[in-house]
């Protein structure tokens, strides 16, 4: 037998497997400080305080030109009712 007495072993760290097994966390806490810092130091930029009367005012813009609505108001209708609508005939 080849047993070597206690005090011939070699000590936790000289063992390769170890540290194969402890960098999977540890590579994993490293990111997570990572992410921490990036989510701290990268601020958010503020959504103006007015941003609902911006929207209605986008929307009233929108429907002063109804010809720029025909294709999505087209494709609403057809996509409801399940019939196609007519197509335009080009002029020779």
């Amino acid at each position: 037998m080849d047993y070597q007495s206690p005090s011939l072993q070699q000590p936790w760290w000289r063992f390769g497997y170890v540290w194969l097994v402890l960098s999977g966390p540890a590579i994993v806490v490293v990111a997570g400080f990572v992410t921490l810092y990036l989510a701290v130091s990268g601020a958010d930029p503020v959504i103006d305080k007015n941003y609902y009367q911006k929207g209605i005012e986008i929307n009233r813009t929108l429907a002063d030109k109804p010809e720029s609505l025909a294709p999505a108001m087209q494709a609403r209708n057809h996509a409801a009712t399940g019939v196609k609508p007519p197509v335009a005939q080009s002029k020779p």
